[in-house]
């Protein structure tokens, strides 16, 4: 079985971070973001992977390499310039010798993707959209079926009356290769605005599969730091690593030292330091290499890579990107999001 997965966008609400990064490669408690896609298809037997790619593709294919040490085979279909949602899958089409799932690369799901494959087969679908009833549908593409599951109509971020139905597309499909033939070559097309409503139009066999299984989208600062929170809460799966104390995990197994106050949930990566006094308050993730003073308070907040943090200091309901650096006694106040390589005076 093979998957293609969309991680070419710019992430453009996730900036600064993700000028240092391509959002599918932020970290998220052990491993980066698309890695958790990927380890769920390997775990629905899907043994090839295509990751679409356009902005900043090295750093993706340098992580991940050919798959073998994640289980499956990888392939990557680069695109020039930016082609869409679906014109991202069918620059992959080269490579696509069968049914396959397609899944957004910014969405964190736990929706049952063997059940998905199977409601799509009994149904001798040409297309098969997993969605998602939500109480304000406006921002999303709205799915309206009948009581068989076929979809009849497909309305893209609806305005005020124009449909009653609250079921959303939730970004992970299954496709038949034919599905590849409505959408045009080289051109910029959208798999929600052209090719399914195509679809809908020309074959009558476009049906969604309605679950209620966790979803979110992680592309914006307060949905990235809620997928933090709803893995260390265990609503999502757990973190990777081994919990030192109740409700504290260490990527590398390291205790935190007896006079560092650390109330969990707390995740820590590898070689991180944190000084005597140092208080590490719930919902905090310092990943791999973060230096902590003496005094400082870190609250549910989110640390990457190499960030230090001076004594005295307050770092609170914000995320720190690469190699910020935070002055002794300096503040970073909540809903702060710093770039790369930024210094914080105190």
């Amino acid at each position: 079985m093979q998957a293609v997965v969309l991680v070419g966008g710019e992430g453009t609400r996730l900036r600064p971070l993700t000028y240092a990064i391509p959002k599918p490669m932020a970290p998220l408690l052990g491993r980066p973001f698309i890695g958790w896609i990927i380890e769920r298809l390997r775990a629905a037997g899907v043994d090839e992977v295509i990751l679409s790619c356009c902005y900043l593709p090295e750093a993706i294919e340098a992580h991940f390499g050919d798959g073998s040490e994640h289980g499956v085979r990888l392939h990557y279909a680069f695109e020039e310039e930016p082609l869409g949602t679906a014109g991202a899958v069918k620059n992959a089409a080269d490579k696509l010798t069968g049914t396959f799932y397609v899944c957004n690369g910014d969405i964190l799901t736990g929706v049952d993707l063997v059940g998905l494959r199977d409601a799509h087969r009994a149904h001798a679908a040409i297309a098969t959209i997993h969605t998602r009833r939500v109480e304000d549908p406006s921002q999303f593409g709205v799915v309206e079926t009948n009581e068989d599951g076929k979809i009849c109509r497909f309305i893209e971020k609806p305005k005020p009356n124009e449909t009653t139905a609250c079921d959303i597309n939730a970004g992970t499909y299954v496709l038949e290769p034919e599905a590849l033939d409505a959408i045009p070559s080289d051109q910029r097309v959208s798999i929600e605005r052209e090719t399914f409503p195509r679809l809908i139009a020309e074959t009558d066999r476009v049906y969604a599969v309605s679950t209620r299984d966790y979803w979110i989208d992680v592309g914006r600062p307060q949905t990235y730091m809620q997928a933090h929170r709803d893995i260390l809460d265990g609503t999502f799966e757990r973190p990777l690593g081994r919990e030192i104390r109740k409700k504290v995990w260490s990527s590398d197994g390291s205790a935190a030292s007896a006079d560092v106050s650390a109330t969990g949930p707390i995740y820590l990566g590898n070689d991180v330091e944190i000084e005597q006094g140092a208080k590490i308050e719930p919902y905090s993730v310092l990943y791999d290499g973060c230096r902590i003073g003496r005094d400082a308070t870190i609250s549910a907040s989110i640390l990457w890579p190499n960030c230090r943090v001076g004594c005295g200091a307050s770092v609170r309901d914000a995320i720190l990107g690469l190699d910020v650096a935070v002055d002794p006694g300096a503040t970073v106040h909540p809903g702060s999001v710093v770039g790369r390589g930024e210094r914080i005076g105190a």
